[in-house]
């Protein structure tokens, strides 16, 4: 798996300072620093809300929704009911977060959709991406152990113990499925509901009922 694989960078706010890590995985940590810096040089259409937290044109946030800064929040995205983004998050443009989500120390590309309690912890999702139901990037090991992530045919150490997932463009990630810390899925790729998802899945691929991974046909 390679950046290639995942992303089409014009589709976020940190395509430039993305296209320039070795490891994509790298920009986490260092992501509430990039979103301040960004904060200064944000195009003309988006307002301070309240202190660490920037909103675009056409953007609508339920009384019920509870924002941490610092966030930078897209143009004409809806935030819903009992949505939760937890410090450290940068969100395209059209994006949805529903009801009894959480976002924390995330990267949202433009048109990405989680509508319905999903967690999203310390991960990257590409344009257009969609959660399910009750689909949640786990970023955390029971043991509290060092998470490696499968790049580039290497087994890589991150030196991270909390790491989601980096979910490709235009993924569909099936209703109570749950994503492995450090899952790399590629772009196009559709998996199946309540599947356990560890590993790098090439683009293009369905993960089906029974776990397998068949590479997707032309009429799928």
């Amino acid at each position: 798996m390679q950046a290639r694989d995942l992303f089409t960078w014009k589709h976020s706010l940190a395509a430039e300072w993305l296209s320039q890590m070795d490891y994509l995985w790298d920009a986490l940590p260092k992501l509430h620093l990039y979103i301040e810096r960004l904060s200064y040089n944000l195009p003309s259409d988006y307002i301070q809300m309240s202190p660490g937290i920037w909103v675009g044109k056409g953007t609508t946030i339920e009384g019920t929704a509870l924002i941490q800064g610092p966030a930078i929040i897209g143009r004409n995205c809806q935030i819903r009911h009992n949505a939760f983004i937890r410090r450290n998050v940068l969100i395209g443009d059209e994006v949805v977060i529903g009801n009894a989500t959480e976002v924390k120390n995330a990267i949202l590309f433009d048109k990405v959709q989680v509508p319905h309690f999903n967690y999203i912890g310390d991960s990257i999702m590409g344009f257009k991406s969609h959660l399910g139901a009750g689909a949640i990037l786990s970023n955390f090991k029971a043991t509290g152990e060092e998470i490696h992530v499968h790049w580039n045919n290497k087994r890589v150490a991150t030196g991270m113990n909390k790491l989601g997932a980096l979910i490709g463009d235009q993924v569909e990630v099936g209703c109570n499925t749950v994503l492995y810390p450090g899952t790399l899925v590629g772009r196009g790729t559709i998996i199946y509901p309540l599947q356990g998802v560890r590993g790098s899945i090439p683009a293009k691929h369905i993960i089906k009922q029974d776990g397998k991974i068949v590479p997707m046909r032309s009429s799928d």
